[in-house]
C-alpha cells in the first residue's frame, strides 16, 4: 500500500500517543512498587498548582502549568468553561476580559456585552461567544496587577486535551505522576447555554484513558447538583469546593450573593449557606457523592483583628493599609478531623506569598502560613507559587518524619529502601 504524507502522520502520531500512554503506565506501576517497598511514615501533603503558577506567570497557560510542575507541583489546575463551538478551554471565568487581551482586539470589539453570571450582571467578552478558532487569536495577560505584567500577550489558551498532554509528557520526562485537577466552571451557566461541561469533561478524560478511579484526577465544583451528576457517570475522584463572601473582624465567616450558597441551591430554591456543607451533617452528605472538600482556607483556621478601629481593623502595622497583615489567627476548626473521620480528603484554597494577604502570626513569611496548615493535617493545598508550597512540605516532612533527613541526604530511608529525596513519603 502506497503511504500519503497525511497516513504517516497519523502513523507517526499514534506511535508517539502509545509511547507517552506506556510510558505513563510505566511511571504510576513504579510508583505503587516503591510506595508499597517503602517503610510507613506520613502522607506527603499534595501540592496543585493553582491555574499553574499563576503567581509568576499568567494563570491557565501552558507556560504556567508547565512552571508549576518544574517548580514541583503534583497536580496543576485549569478551570474549564466552553466555547461556542462546545471546546473546553482553561479560563479562570467565562468572561475573558480580566485574563486576556481581547479588549485590545478591534476584530472583537463587538462581542462586547453583558451577560448574567450566577445571578451576577457583568459586562465583558464571554467564552461562549467565541469560536475556538477565534480563542486562538487571544493571548493571555496577568490578573493580578501587583505581579509580573511583563509576560502579557506572549502565551496562548489551551484546551483540557492540551493541558492533559502537558501533565502526561511531563510526567514521562520527570519519572514521577503528574496529575490534573479540573474545575467545572458556572456548571448552571453552562447548562442553561445549551454547552453543559459533565460529559464533555468525561469525554475529554476518556480520550486520554484517565476516567476510571486510578487516574491522576479529581474532578472539583463550587456547585453540588453536577458533582452528583458525575458521580453517576464516573469513578473518578471528585471534589466539593466550599466559598464564602469574607471575614469579619472577629473572624467569623460571612455569606453575601453569589458567594453565600451553591448556585444551583439558589436556582432550587435551597436555603442555607456554603458553611452547612461542613457541619457534621453538610460533611456525611458529601461523602454520599464526593471523595473530598476544598474549602476556603479560613474555614479552617480564621483570623481576627488584632485591633479594632471603628467597625473594621485597625492599621495595626503602619503601613497605610488594612488587610490580613493586620489580623491575627483563630484556633484551628474542627472541619479536618470531621472530614478525616468521614473519609474526605481536605484540600484549602489559596495559598499566595503577597505580604497583604498573610496574618501578623506569619512574620511576613509565606512558609509559615504553608507549615500551619500542613501541621493542621491538610491532605494538600491550592498555591498561586509551587515552589513555596514544596520549600514548605519538605521543612515539615523533617519535622516530622524522622527518617526524612537520612532519605534527602542519603537517598535511602533507615530501613535501607532506596527514595528519592524527600518525595519517597508518598511514593511520587
Amino acid at each position: 500500500m502506497k503511504h500519503t504524507h497525511a497516513t504517516r502522520a497519523r502513523g507517526l502520531a499514534a506511535l508517539a500517543a502509545f509511547t507517552l500512554i506506556a510510558a505513563s503506565a510505566a511511571i504510576t506501576t513504579a510508583a505503587a512498587a516503591e510506595s508499597s517497598a517503602r517503610p510507613a511514615g506520613p502522607q506527603r501533603p499534595l501540592v496543585i498548582g493553582h491555574r499553574g503558577t499563576s503567581g509568576y506567570l499568567p494563570e491557565h497557560t501552558l507556560e504556567s502549568y508547565a512552571l508549576a510542575i518544574e517548580l514541583g507541583a503534583d497536580y496543576i489546575e485549569p478551570d474549564l468553561v466552553a466555547t461556542k463551538d462546545g471546546v473546553l478551554i482553561a479560563r479562570h471565568e467565562p468572561n475573558l476580559i480580566a485574563t486576556t487581551n481581547v479588549k485590545d482586539l478591534p476584530a472583537f470589539a463587538s462581542r462586547r456585552r453583558t451577560a448574567i453570571v450566577d445571578g451576577v450582571a457583568e459586562e465583558g467578552f464571554f467564552a461562549s461567544d467565541f469560536t475556538y478558532a477565534e480563542i486562538r487569536q487571544l493571548r493571555a495577560v496577568q490578573a493580578f496587577g501587583e505581579r509580573d505584567q511583563g509576560f502579557n500577550g506572549a502565551y496562548r489558551i489551551p484546551t483540557f486535551d492540551e493541558v492533559i498532554e502537558l501533565a502526561k509528557r511531563k510526567a514521562a520526562d520527570e519519572g514521577r505522576v503528574i496529575g490534573v485537577y479540573p474545575e467545572t466552571k458556572h456548571p448552571t451557566y453552562h447548562r442553561n447555554l445549551g454547552l453543559p461541561l459533565e460529559d464533555r469533561l468525561l469525554t475529554v478524560l476518556q480520550r486520554h484513558g484517565w476516567n476510571h478511579r486510578s487516574s491522576p484526577v479529581f474532578i472539583q465544583s463550587f456547585e453540588q447538583a453536577n458533582l452528583k451528576y458525575l458521580r453517576t457517570r464516573t469513578s473518578v475522584k471528585l471534589v466539593q469546593l466550599v466559598d464564602a463572601d469574607d471575614v469579619a473582624p472577629d473572624g467569623r465567616i460571612t455569606y453575601a450573593p453569589p458567594f453565600d450558597r451553591p448556585y444551583d441551591w439558589a436556582v432550587a430554591g435551597r436555603a442555607g449557606t456554603f458553611g452547612d456543607l461542613l457541619t457534621p451533617a453538610g460533611l456525611a452528605e458529601v461523602r454520599t457523592y464526593a471523595d473530598g472538600i476544598g474549602p476556603w482556607k479560613p474555614y479552617l483556621i480564621s483570623s481576627a483583628c488584632v485591633r479594632m478601629a471603628g467597625t473594621g481593623c485597625a492599621d495595626v502595622n503602619g503601613d497605610g493599609l488594612v488587610n490580613d497583615a493586620d489580623r491575627k489567627l483563630l484556633p484551628p476548626t474542627a472541619v479536618v478531623a470531621n472530614a478525616h473521620a468521614l473519609g474526605l480528603v481536605v484540600h484549602p484554597y489559596t495559598f499566595r506569598n503577597e505580604q497583604r494577604r498573610l496574618a501578623s502570626d506569619f512574620k511576613g513569611v509565606p512558609v509559615n502560613e504553608y507549615l500551619a496548615f500542613y501541621e493542621l493535617g491538610v491532605d494538600g493545598l491550592f498555591s498561586d507559587f509551587a515552589d513555596t508550597a514544596v520549600v514548605a512540605r519538605s521543612l515539615w516532612a523533617l519535622k516530622n518524619d524522622p527518617d526524612a533527613a537520612r532519605c534527602l541526604v542519603q537517598g535511602r530511608g533507615s530501613s535501607g529502601v532506596v527514595c528519592r529525596g524527600l518525595r519517597w513519603l508518598n511514593g511520587n
